[in-house]
C-alpha cells in the first residue's frame, strides 16, 4: 500500500472546479481525497491514521495541476511514413490522385504488411511512450494498417501487451479492419465487408474495446457501415464511426441509429447533423490539426451551443499528422474551433473519458484514477499561449512517471 501526498499545488484544475492552493492524497492507484490544502484532514479513514505518516510527499511548487490528458483518435499502428506524399498534396496534388498513383492509406498497408513484427512493435511503443511523456495518460488507439484476420488481430495484442509496459500510457483499443478495402478484394468490397464483421468477435477476445468504420465517399457505404459496426456491437464492442471527413453520406444518422460510443472528424456537417447528434446523444471527436490539412473545420461553437459532448483527438496517423502531444491540440481547437481554453481542456479530459467509455478518468476526484499532470505553468490559460505546454511531471495511477 502507498500513500502520497501532493501538496504545494497553485493551481488544481480538477475538471469540475479550480482550486488554488490545493493539494491531493492518492492511495495506490486512485484519488483518496482533493481539495484546498488548508481543508487536508488529518487523517483519511481506510488510507491513513494519521497525514504525517503518508508515504511520500511531494512539494509541486505552484505550479499547475490537471487530470491527465486523453487522446480520443489516433492511428499510430504503423510502419514507414508519408512525407513526400505530403510534399505532393502541399502542392496541390488531390488525395483521389495520389491514391490513383499508389499513395494512400493502401502504401501504409504495403510497408506495414512487410515489416517485420520487432520493428512495429519499437516503433508503436516510441509513439505511445511520446504521449505519455507529453501529458496524455490515455489514448484511444485503432488498428487498421493490416487489413488481414491475423494482422489486425495481432495490431490489437500488440497494443494490449504494450500498454503493461512500463512508460505506457492506458490504451483503448479500437478495431479498424473497415479502414479502406485491401487490394487483394478489389471488386470484392461486400465480401470484405462480410470478412470483417465476422472478425469482429475474434477482435473482441483479442482485447479490443471498439469498433470503427471510414463511412465516407471512396469508403464504405452507410449500410456497408451499418454491418460492420452491428458485428462489433453484438460481440460488445463500442461502435464509433469516422463521419463526415470528405463528405456527408449519412454516418451521422447511421450513428445515432446505432448509439455510435462517438462520431468522429465531422468536417463536413449540417444543423440537421448537430440537431441528430444532440437528440440522440452522440458525442463528437474533433481534431483540429487535421481539419486544418483539409481545409474543413468542424462547427464546434454550434456543437457546443447544443448541447453535443466535444471530445478532442489528435489524429495521429502517416499520411497527414505525426501529433503526440494533446497540449498542442488543445491550443489548436482554442485557435481553430474558438473554444474557449476551459471547454478545450475539457474536451481533452473528462470529453474523452465519455467517449471512451471510462469513467473512473479525466477527473480528479476521490474514487478516480490518479492520472495527474503537473505542467510547467501556474494557470490553465498557458495552454493556449504556449502551443504545446510541457509536463513537469506525470503520474499515471499515483506512480510517477517523469
Amino acid at each position: 500500500m502507498t500513500v502520497r501526498l501532493l501538496t504545494n499545488i497553485g493551481r488544481l484544475w480538477t475538471g469540475n472546479e479550480v482550486l488554488s492552493n490545493a493539494a491531493i492524497l492518492v492511495h495506490n492507484d486512485r484519488i483518496a481525497w482533493v481539495g484546498r490544502a488548508p481543508d487536508l484532514p488529518q487523517s483519511v479513514p481506510g488510507v491513513v491514521d494519521d497525514i504525517v505518516d503518508v508515504d511520500h510527499v511531494e512539494n509541486l511548487g505552484g505550479a499547475l495541476v490537471t487530470p491527465g490528458l486523453i487522446d480520443a483518435h489516433t492511428h499510430p499502428v504503423y510502419a514507414g511514413n508519408r512525407y513526400a506524399e505530403l510534399a505532393i498534396r502541399t502542392g496541390g496534388s488531390t488525395s483521389a490522385s495520389i491514391t490513383a498513383a499508389g499513395g494512400g492509406v493502401g502504401s501504409t498497408v504495403t510497408v506495414t504488411r512487410g515489416t517485420d513484427p520487432w520493428t512495429l512493435c519499437n516503433g508503436v511503443r516510441e509513439r505511445l511512450r511520446s504521449w505519455l511523456l507529453s501529458g496524455t495518460t490515455t489514448v484511444e488507439a485503432k488498428t487498421g494498417y493490416h487489413l488481414t484476420r491475423d494482422g489486425e488481430l495481432a495490431d490489437v495484442r500488440l497494443l494490449r501487451e504494450l500498454e503493461k509496459e512500463p512508460m505506457m500510457p492506458r490504451v483503448h483499443v479500437t478495431f479498424l479492419a473497415a479502414h479502406v478495402v485491401p487490394p487483394e478484394y478489389f471488386g470484392r468490397q461486400r465480401e470484405y465487408v462480410e470478412a470483417v464483421g465476422a472478425w469482429c468477435a475474434d477482435a473482441a477476445a483479442a482485447g479490443a474495446d471498439s469498433v470503427d468504420v471510414y463511412c465516407d465517399e471512396g469508403y464504405f457505404t452507410t449500410e456497408e457501415s451499418r454491418w460492420v459496426l452491428a458485428s462489433g456491437r453484438n460481440v460488445g464492442l463500442l461502435p464509433r464511426i469516422h463521419a463526415g471527413i470528405f463528405s456527408r453520406r449519412g454516418a451521422v444518422q447511421l450513428a445515432a441509429e446505432l448509439g455510435c460510443a462517438s462520431a468522429d472528424g465531422l468536417h463536413h456537417m449540417s444543423d440537421e447533423d448537430i440537431a441528430i447528434m444532440s437528440r440522440y446523444g452522440v458525442p463528437a471527436v474533433v481534431c483540429p490539426a487535421t481539419a486544418l490539412q483539409r481545409g474543413h473545420l468542424p462547427p464546434v461553437r454550434q456543437m457546443i451551443k447544443h448541447g453535443v459532448q466535444i471530445a478532442l483527438g489528435s489524429d495521429h496517423n502517416p499520411g497527414y499528422c505525426g501529433i503526440t502531444s494533446m497540449s498542442l491540440v488543445v491550443a489548436m481547437a482554442v485557435s481553430a474551433f474558438g473554444m474557449s481554453v476551459n471547454d478545450a481542456l475539457r474536451a481533452a479530459t473528462l470529453g474523452g473519458a465519455t467517449v471512451l467509455g471510462a469513467p473512473d478518468r479525466g477527473v480528479l476526484a476521490p474514487g478516480r484514477l490518479a492520472d495527474i499532470v503537473q505542467w510547467d505553468a501556474d494557470h490553465e490559460g498557458a495552454f493556449a499561449w504556449s502551443f504545446g505546454l510541457k509536463p513537469r511531471r506525470v503520474w499515471r495511477g499515483g506512480t510517477p512517471v517523469q
